[in-house]
Order: C-alpha cells, then structure tokens, then sequence
C-alpha cells in the first residue's frame, strides 16, 4: 500500500497566443480584422464574455494530466464536451512488478497522521481518528486483492470491484476553453467535493495568471486551504 499526494500537470501553452488566435477567429464574425493589434484582443474577449457570446473559445483547446482518485475523475467524466484517457482498472493488475506491487491510494483532505493524543484540537483529533480508520480499510483492500490474484489467480476485470474511490488513477484530459471556463466555475466552488477543488483551483489560478481575460470573472473558494492545493506543474516540451 502507498499513499500518494494528488498532483496536476499542465501542457506548455502560450496564453497570449491562445487569446490572440481566439480574438482572430472572433473577428471573422465582424469582418474587422483590420483592428488587430498587439492589445486588441483584451477589450475584445472581455466584451464577448460579457454578451455571452463564448462560442469563440472553442477554437483552442488545452490538455492537462493529474493524478487523482476515482472519486474525482467520475465527477469530471460527467463534463461531456471534455475528453478523456483513464489508468484502466480492468487490464492494470496491482499485484505485478510494473506497479511495484502495491495499490495506490490518494491521501484523502482530512489525512492526519499519528494518534488522537498527539492533537489539543479537537477537529484535529477526529480528523486523525478518521484517517486511522481510513488506513485500516485500505490495507484490507489491498491484502484481499493481492490474496485474489496471488492465490486464486483472480483477473483484473474481477479485482476491480474491490476498488474503492480513494484508488489513484493517472487521467489525462483535454477540453475547449469554453469548456474549462464551464467546468472550473463549477468544480472550485464551495460546493463541490474536496478532492476536485484540491486538483482544479490550482489549475483556476494558473489560468488566471496566464489568460487573464478569459478567466479572471471565475471565482472559486478562497477559504480552502492552501497548504492543500495539489501541486501544478508545466509539462516540458517534447523533443523532435
């Protein structure tokens, strides 16, 4: 068994470039390409958003790579306009070298390691009473999957049905900028479970910082806590 840290990793992509691609095409519906200019399209998206008319986002697409549980990624499957490639539990068998033997499981948010009595705080202390329990279902999982494939040669189409959502998974997705727009309005909100607001509000702020036009009016929660963001970083670039 190993517990793992979510994480989310980013395609390089120039956000000016994007926003600069999408104010062409958008100009396509006005026939005004001639007002093009190295600003023009920060007035010019912003009006756009502002009207509604976000069908122009469409034109760029950006992908991303994460680890997380499968509690998440169902959730965000439930986005139709995004695609998606999935670690598949029915031919990944955990038992084999390739995964070095063990399940992977995401530290869930309330994760508190130790003992009650090392906590004065009481939200503190059941948070850690909930991870004991936590880490205890989970090594029973793993000892009775391994026992199934080990000992009766269980197969992973039938091994998966042990798996509970807190199994890690590596996902890569891709989606439109309209559709991200969509989907971080709706996943960093307070509302939404903790897990996916870990992934995404990173990803939200990464956005902002790089697409200011496009994603400055998301808000998202501010009062999760930054120590558990999961960690962004910018894919490299591939080598020819």
């Amino acid at each position: 068994m190993k517990i793992v840290e979510p994480w989310i990793e980013v395609e390089n992509f120039d956000g000016k470039k994007i926003m600069k691609n999408i104010e062409r095409a958008c100009r396509t519906c006005y026939r005004s390409e001639n007002l093009i200019d190295e600003e023009s399209y920060k007035r010019l998206l912003r009006n756009c958003l502002n009207r509604g008319h976000e069908s122009i986002l469409e034109h760029e697409k950006i992908t991303i790579r994460m680890i997380c549980d499968i509690g998440v990624y169902k959730d965000l499957t439930r986005h139709r306009f995004g695609s998606f490639s999935i670690e598949s539990t029915r031919y990944c068998n955990y038992s084999k070298d390739k995964f070095e033997n063990n399940i992977k499981f995401i530290k869930p948010v309330f994760y508190t390691p130790g003992t009650i009595e090392e906590y004065d705080d009481p939200i503190k202390k059941n948070d850690c009473l909930k991870t004991q329990y936590w880490e205890r279902c989970m090594k029973f999982i793993e000892s009775d999957y391994m026992d199934m494939t080990n000992i009766v040669g269980a197969k992973p189409d039938e091994l998966r049905m042990l798996l509970p959502h807190s199994t890690a998974a590596e996902v890569t997705m891709t989606a439109n900028i309209r559709e991200w727009r969509h989907i971080l309005s709706l996943r960093c909100a307070k509302m939404t479970h903790p897990a996916i607001r870990q992934l995404l509000i990173p990803l939200l702020l990464y956005f902002k910082q790089e697409m200011p036009e496009l994603f400055d009016n998301i808000d998202y929660d501010t009062d999760f806590p930054k120590e558990k963001y999961a960690k962004l970083t910018v894919m490299e670039n591939e080598q020819n």
